[in-house]
């Protein structure tokens, strides 16, 4: 019993990499966590991301 507790008391404790959320500073970075063409509503949208001006940002 007592290695039984050793060996599960050694653990490598590993923080998952938390993905970017909105607002995104870049639609690179929204294109990491996956977002494409956000609608102009949407809480990621942002009119710096909306390059031609039609409502969609981080079109791709």
């Amino acid at each position: 019993m007592g290695a039984v507790a050793a060996i599960v008391g050694i653990g490598v404790s590993v923080a998952p990499t938390a993905p970017a959320e909105p607002p995104y500073k870049s639609c690179t970075e929204a294109h990491k966590d996956g977002r494409y063409n956000i609608p102009r509503g949407d809480p990621a949208y942002q009119q710096k991301l909306d390059r031609d001006n039609d409502g969609i940002a981080c079109e791709g």
